[in-house]
């Protein structure tokens, strides 16, 4: 098939099967996340982070993440060390590298706890109401009283420290804000025409959550993760900076800033470079949060 004929196949008005409806979909809404510049480039920056991720040991060299080298300590950025040298004499550039597999694994561990708990929290809710509503609100009304990172240091503090521990500590403070998009999201579809269709067919509550409710509340709260990433990351730093994330001599980018600020005012690079990893990753996420937002969003216009 062309990619004439494949195009027309995608955006025929009338899909003659579900996969051609959901493939048109999902290339109707390629399209227009492609003519946002800005969503492009955070998905740039995403999946440069993810490349690096992966090939972190053809980019770098893994042994100068931990080799110390007090006769190549605080070295200025060079052809030999392109990001400089810590306090210790590691090289700043692969350990930026390295730290941005730590990044991805704390995300990706955040957003698998998170999803499950938002919504198997949500979801109930607004699909039944009553007490299970108010209760399960009020749960979540509770964690949303305390500020996300104070919450999340108590956590850490009284787990101890570890990347494991801030994983569990990020994740029990960022679940609120997808529970209460869950029930939203359920509430305005619950009396909906398919759903009564599914009742009156004897389908259980639970079949009508997992296969009606969950498929249309699930982009959202996607895109509302994606938007939260830069929190998560940033949560994450400042708990590697306080020493509560992961342990040295793992190449956390939040510990890099933390050792680096004993230095900042003479060897600026130490503290710099790995602050500015953690800012051009959170703003590519929100860079690709907010066009997979305007996507939806026209969409459902």
């Amino acid at each position: 098939m062309s990619g004439v004929a494949l195009r027309i196949w995608l955006l025929h008005p009338a899909p003659a099967s579900r996969r051609q409806a959901r493939l048109g979909r999902w290339y109707r809404a390629w399209r227009g996340l492609s003519r946002n510049g800005l969503a492009m480039a955070g998905l740039f920056i995403v999946v440069a982070l993810v490349l690096m991720a992966i090939f972190a040991p053809l980019i770098a060299d893994r042994a100068a993440v931990t080799t110390q080298s007090l006769a190549t300590r605080l070295q200025f950025p060079s052809a030999e060390h392109w990001f400089g040298t810590d306090e210790l004499g590691r090289d700043i550039f692969a350990r930026v590298v390295f730290g941005a597999r730590i990044t991805l694994t704390i995300v990706g561990l955040v957003s698998a706890i998170v999803l499950p708990i938002g919504l198997g929290i949500g979801l109930p809710a607004g699909y039944f109401g009553g007490w299970p509503d108010a209760v399960l609100m009020r749960l979540t009304d509770i964690f949303l009283a305390f500020p996300r990172l104070v919450l999340a240091l108590a956590f850490a503090a009284a787990l101890g420290p570890g990347i494991e521990n801030a994983v569990i500590a990020i994740a029990l403070t960022a679940w609120p804000p997808y529970a209460r998009l869950a029930r939203a999201e359920t509430m305005t579809r619950r009396d909906a025409e398919f759903v009564q269709a599914a009742v009156l067919q004897g389908a259980s509550h639970g079949s009508i959550l997992f296969s009606q409710i969950v498929p249309l509340c699930l982009p959202s709260v996607v895109i509302r993760l994606t938007l939260d990433m830069a929190g998560i990351i940033v949560t994450a730093a400042g708990l590697g900076f306080l020493g509560l994330g992961a342990q040295p001599p793992a190449p956390e980018w939040g510990a890099m800033v933390a050792t680096g600020r004993q230095v900042l005012l003479t060897q600026w690079w130490v503290a710099t470079i790995p602050g500015l990893a953690i800012v051009i990753t959170s703003v590519g996420f929100n860079l690709l949060g907010d066009g997979l937002r305007d996507v939806a969003d026209a969409r459902s216009a």
